[in-house]
């Protein structure tokens, strides 16, 4: 179904939203910490919209050849970013990467051993972990910058997780749609 909004006296067709779709509109107003936030948690809600009702062989189909990318692989490569950022960089917390070893660096995207509901576990176990670095920290707290050493605050992590979501979110409307032709934004 197309919404109509009317621009300038002339009616312009807007993308259908996402069948089911229980995110919140996203403000308009608020102060930055609220719409930095509240932009990463709707990218997050985005992501689990186009696994939702996907059957679990079907999320690790890779369905746009050549590349390797599947639902499946996207949910873990996002479970990884969120562990690299929020906890070990901002928090400096001592914990292993996910999906990533120096034999298998590819382990998001390549290696999709493992049920997609235990990947979309760890995926919700990570973000909830960094919502709670998040609520703790300032926007100019800093951790360290794994790979220069240099201070990264809060505010850059943000900014860069929703860059990261914006792309693969992208990616997964199209694997999505190859995989049962559902649209929507």
């Amino acid at each position: 179904m197309t919404e109509e909004q009317a621009v300038g006296g002339a009616p312009v067709a807007l993308a259908a939203r996402w069948p089911d779709d229980t995110r919140e509109p996203l403000p308009l107003v608020g102060d930055e910490r609220e719409l930095l936030t509240r932009y990463l948690d709707w990218y997050r809600e985005t992501l689990l919209l186009k696994c939702t009702g996907v059957p679990p062989e079907a999320l690790s189909e890779r369905t746009v050849p050549p590349s390797a990318m599947s639902l499946h692989g996207l949910v873990r490569h996002l479970a990884a970013v969120e562990r690299w950022w929020f906890r070990i960089q901002l928090a400096e917390e001592e914990v292993p990467l996910l999906y990533y070893s120096d034999d298998d660096p590819d382990q998001d995207f390549g290696s999709l051993e493992g049920d997609p509901a235990e990947a979309l576990a760890a995926w919700r176990a990570e973000c909830e972990r960094s919502r709670e670095i998040t609520a703790a920290m300032a926007l100019d707290a800093t951790g360290t910058h794994a790979r220069t050493g240099r201070p990264v605050s809060l505010r850059r992590v943000l900014i860069h997780m929703i860059a990261e979501y914006a792309q693969h979110c992208g990616h997964a409307d199209l694997l999505r749609e190859r995989t049962d032709g559902a649209t929507g934004h």
